[in-house]
């Protein structure tokens, strides 16, 4: 979820100097040389990814958003496939193979994405750059008056930055990428939620709000806080005003009533694009959309065993009571918040149980920001960097406590946190690869298959002990399934939006409002969805057959380890990496 930003990050970011070819004396130094190449490209073009992994070269930059920007990164991405496919593969060590598939696929991606007109669509029903702006004091370590001084600077450049993302939206417009109207209700309070009179209670502010370093004086910090003060009031409020008037006035009048990307200028390749990119496989939308209907109908039987056991007689009689019983929903957003965190230390607890290797980095857990807390998913996990010492955060959505419920928060957890999100993300942060696969690698299909299947490894951890949790796990599966329907129904096969949400209604027990937020996310960011189902199959497929080929001397926490232990890969990549792991295994024997 905000852990996938970093890619786009990458798009919005500053000219690079011009890529030259050194004289190399082998494949294998031919190709450390490109990876570093692009490596110090990828910081110049993104201050706030070169910021989170420690670079301070660029921490007084924002990056270059506009068109112009995009067209020069993707021709200096041009440059670097050239000389990457004149690396002859076959002298290469398999680990030097895969770094090279892997950088081959996001340069050709990224390629690929720039030359479709969709690049003009800035902001999903998940996700805008003003919001991720507003986050950016809790996401940088601050330690020394440079890095508070940097960050002023950061701030002083927003104005002009969403001066280019309106200029965009407005080529948008003419251009008629515009996002559906059914998905654009929280846009404005995503914006206009982050103005506030009182500049010390704005978002902007986090960094001043803390204590004062040793390392700076109390005329220093009274004086960089005045200037925070300023910037917020003077600058930032104004600009985001200005953005939130824009959406308004001249944005919100055109949006589309079609909910499908395909009715959009190239949408149906788009789409074919987005699936590529976001499954990591060559499965057609149709073929997405039939394994999905199994899923469901697989699903399906297993809720109605669960509610049958709870002694109702069919699963809508139970998904009701699920739905309106008051004791299963928190009183008070803090109620939400313990009940989270005390699932969250109960998993603690049992990770060693189920794996070798565990990340060194923490998590915290905080509410999503109000201001876009009522139109967003149910919970979402923000990575860290143990390279300056930032937490990983679990975000919980403490909005409509009436659409909560606690029977979620094992899966929940299980996904966002750990064994899920967290605990994959900081161990690949602490791998011994290169830093491209350490920190731009976010393949879809594996962070978030590794997700869910997470949920599923709850099950062996003894998290879901009451029909309730039980049914609450298989009703976020049955999410995950309806997702490959409803997806590839909305932009493959002309669905409705209230197609849609009548599907999720009758074959999942989320909440009202969590399918709205749920469907409006799928319209306006085609093909996300799609990852999770998919990895998460590829996942159990591969432990199956693990299983079966060493029966006894099959190991779940070496099985895990080998899962995470080569960062996120395609799934075709992965599926070779077990088959290796399992031959190994064989061999010990």
């Amino acid at each position: 979820m905000p852990h996938m930003i970093r890619r786009l990050a990458t798009t919005l970011a500053l000219l690079a100097a011009p890529i030259t070819a050194p004289a190399l004396a082998t494949p294998s130094s031919d190709l450390k040389s490109l990876m570093d190449d692009h490596w110090q490209w990828s910081l110049a073009q993104s201050p706030r990814l070169a910021s989170s992994v420690g670079d301070k070269r660029y921490d007084d930059k924002l990056g270059d958003p506009t068109l112009r920007g995009a067209d020069a990164r993707a021709e200096d991405e041009k440059r670097f496939l050239a000389r990457l496919d004149a690396i002859p593969e076959t002298d290469l060590s398999a680990a030097e193979k895969v770094d090279r598939l892997i950088l081959r696929r996001m340069l050709s991606e990224d390629i690929e994405g720039n030359g479709f007109g969709q690049r003009v669509i800035l902001f999903t029903s998940y996700y805008s750059p003003w919001q991720g702006f507003a986050g950016m004091g809790e996401d940088v370590a601050f330690t020394t008056k440079l890095d508070y001084q940097n960050y002023l600077k950061r701030l002083a450049l927003i104005p002009a930055y969403s001066d280019e993302l309106i200029a965009i939206t407005k080529q948008a417009i003419a251009q008629k990428y515009v996002q559906p109207c059914m998905t654009l209700g929280g846009l404005e309070r995503s914006v206009r939620g982050v103005i506030v009179a009182d500049p010390v209670k704005s978002r902007f502010y986090a960094p001043f709000a803390a204590n004062r370093p040793n390392a700076v004086s109390e005329a220093d910090w009274s004086a960089m806080q005045a200037e925070a003060k300023a910037v917020i009031t003077g600058k930032l409020n104004p600009a985001y005003t200005k953005a939130a008037d824009f959406l308004v006035k001249d944005y919100l009048p055109h949006c589309v009533k079609v909910a499908s990307v395909s009715a959009q200028p190239g949408g149906p390749a788009y789409y074919a694009y987005r699936v590529r990119v976001e499954t990591t496989t060559s499965l057609t939308p149709d073929q997405i959309h039939k394994i999905g209907l199994d899923e469901v109908a697989r699903i399906e039987a297993e809720m109605a065993q669960v509610a049958k056991s709870a002694g109702y007689a069919d699963k809508a009689s139970f998904v009701k009571l699920l739905r309106t019983d008051p004791k299963y929903y928190a009183k008070t957003p803090e109620e939400l918040m313990q009940a989270a965190a005390r699932v969250a230390k109960t998993i603690d607890g049992k990770m060693p149980g189920y794996f070798g290797r565990l990340p060194r980095l923490p998590y915290g857990l905080r509410e999503i920001p109000a201001e876009i807390a009522e139109g967003t998913t149910t919970a979402y996990y923000s990575s860290g960097s143990p390279d300056t010492g930032i937490a990983g955060n679990y975000y919980v959505n403490t909005s409509k406590l009436d659409q909560r419920p606690l029977w979620e928060l094992p899966a929940l957890t299980a996904h966002e946190a750990v064994p899920g999100h967290h605990n994959q993300i900081a161990l690949q942060q602490e791998l011994t690869l290169s830093p491209q696969r350490k920190y731009l690698a976010g393949f879809t299909a594996f962070v978030e298959g590794w997700g869910l299947y997470s949920e599923r490894i709850g099950i062996e951890m003894g998290l879901y002990d009451t029909p309730e949790k039980q049914f609450g796990r298989l009703s976020y599966e049955m999410w995950r399934a309806s997702r490959l329907v409803v997806d590839t129904g909305i932009h493959a096969k002309g669905w409705t939006k209230e197609q849609a949400v009548a599907f999720m209604t009758e074959h999942t027990a989320l909440s009202a409002a969590n399918i709205d937020a749920e469907v409006n996310r799928y319209i306006s960011w085609p093909g996300q969805a799609l990852g999770y189902k998919l990895g998460e199959l590829k996942i159990r497929e591969l432990r199956a057959r693990a299983e079966k080929a060493l029966g006894d001397r099959f190991d779940i926490k070496g099985f895990h380890d080998a899962i995470l232990g080569q960062g996120a890969l395609p799934l075709d990549v992965l599926e070779r990496q077990i088959d290796d792991w399992i031959a190994a295994e064989k061999a010990k024997a």
